[in-house]
């Protein structure tokens, strides 16, 4: 006797994780590249950027807009600090807080520095409908919140950074 039974549903955690790496691996080489060309990490590079586009910035809102943890971009902000990129200066207001700027150094490198997709993937991007473009944001908006570190079913005592 044949079985008739449909075939089961392929498990495409397999492709999601595959993809995700080929993200990771692409993300890798690009920091590469950036950090040859420039001489800055990218986590140096998108914190400098946060700076430019927000102006004279707390640290805390630098992490938030980075998603970075807050003692990681004080930690970006030391090396930057040390190299000339940035200056910090305590609030007038609250002695708390400690903003950032952008020197002229950090300027000039950013003027000159590449973009973070390279300009293949860019191109690639900009040919897509306007609602593909939207479901494939709010698709790694998605897998980027099913990543995050924080609590799980597994480990429900984890906490989110």
């Amino acid at each position: 006797m044949t079985d008739i039974s449909p075939e089961p549903m392929p498990d495409p955690t397999a492709s999601l994780v595959r993809s995700v790496r080929r993200i990771a691996q692409a993300i890798d080489v690009r920091s590469r590249e950036i950090a040859r060309l420039t001489g800055l990490t990218l986590p140096q590079l998108v914190v400098l950027q946060s700076i430019r586009a927000q102006g004279e910035v707390s640290t805390s809102a630098i992490s938030r807009d980075v998603s970075m943890s807050p003692p990681t971009v004080v930690a970006v902000l030391d090396r930057l600090e040390t190299h000339g990129m940035v200056v910090r200066y305590r609030s007038t207001t609250d002695r708390r807080i400690v903003h950032a700027r952008l020197t002229d150094q950090a300027r000039a490198a950013l003027a000159t520095s590449p973009g973070l997709l390279r300009a293949d993937a860019l191109v690639r991007w900009s040919a897509l409908p306007l609602d593909q473009k939207q479901a494939l944001a709010d698709a790694m908006e998605l897998l980027s919140t099913l990543m995050a570190t924080g609590p799980s079913p597994e480990n429900p005592s984890a906490v989110q950074d």
